[in-house]
């Protein structure tokens, strides 16, 4: 007995989500998990330093929009020859900071894009659902 409410917010509707991938659309994706909020890149090489490539996660904390919602991880692949002998590492850097204001941004835009679209649809959907009685009262 009782009301069991399930919600349920799908990643086109998570303006957070959608801003991650709109941010690091230019690196290739190796592990992409909604339901497990974490969004893994493959190794990604430049071309400046031919031995050098770096992977990024992003790992969701949360949904809402705001800086702790987010954790930013950045490992540095170097390898000596061939891909065989590498040495990896987790690195710190002004990057992982850069990566996530721009998401953050990029987050906040589509959020307001969006709330000024559920606005109207919903104005509309009134009109449509009171307009005539709203006139006929103002009739009277």
């Amino acid at each position: 007995k009782g009301s069991k409410e399930t919600h349920f917010e799908f990643s086109s509707s998570n303006e957070l989500w959608r801003a991650t991938l709109d941010i690091l659309d230019f690196l290739p994706l190796s592990n992409v998990d909604y339901s497990g909020g974490i969004i893994i890149t493959d190794w990604y090489n430049e071309g400046t330093a031919p031995n050098e490539s770096i992977k990024i996660t992003v790992r969701f904390l949360s949904n809402e929009i705001r800086s702790d919602g987010l954790d930013i991880v950045i490992h540095k692949r170097i390898c000596k020859g061939s891909t065989v002998n590498c040495n990896v590492k987790k690195i710190s850097s002004g990057l992982e900071e850069e990566i996530k204001l721009a998401i953050l941004r990029k987050a906040t835009i589509l959020q307001k894009k969006g709330d000024k679209k559920r606005k109207e649809k919903n104005k509309v959907e009134y009109e449509k659902k009171y307009g005539k009685a709203l006139k006929d009262r103002k009739k009277n």
